[in-house]
């Protein structure tokens, strides 16, 4: 269950994950796997990120190019992000910062705490003061 719960999560926010590691340099396909594996995230292969770059390559978020591989191989093909794909990189993480602090917030039992005097003698909790 633990896996299928991180494998969720991560789903929703693999292309976000994508698009920081291209922000930090160009990158090819098995480039992402290893960068997420050493961030933790060990739960994508290959076969799960192709699909997602093509996607953000058709909506203008990443282009790519071919070069020569370093041990001689054949070209790779490499992403970079756009101007429009940095754009939407700033926006997700904003979300992303936001949307974290909700959640643990919530898991933390701080969620309702401020609205919660339904039943109280008038005095309101306020819990906002006390991080």
């Amino acid at each position: 269950m633990h896996d299928q719960r991180r494998s969720q999560l991560l789903r929703g926010v693999l292309d976000l994950c994508l698009l920081a590691l291209i922000g930090e340099r160009p990158r090819y396909g098995y480039e992402f796997v290893e960068a997420l594996t050493e961030s933790g995230l060990d739960l994508v292969s290959e076969g799960s990120i192709y699909p997602l770059l093509a996607r953000m390559e058709r909506g203008g978020l990443v282009d790519s190019y071919r070069a020569p591989s370093a041990a001689g191989g054949a070209p790779r093909k490499y992403y970079r992000l756009t101007d429009a794909g940095a754009a939407e990189l700033a926006a997700g993480r904003a979300t992303w910062g936001t949307f974290t602090v909700a959640v643990t917030r919530t898991l933390e039992g701080q969620g309702g705490a401020q609205n919660s005097d339904a039943g109280d003698t008038g005095a309101r909790h306020d819990t906002a003061g006390d991080q």
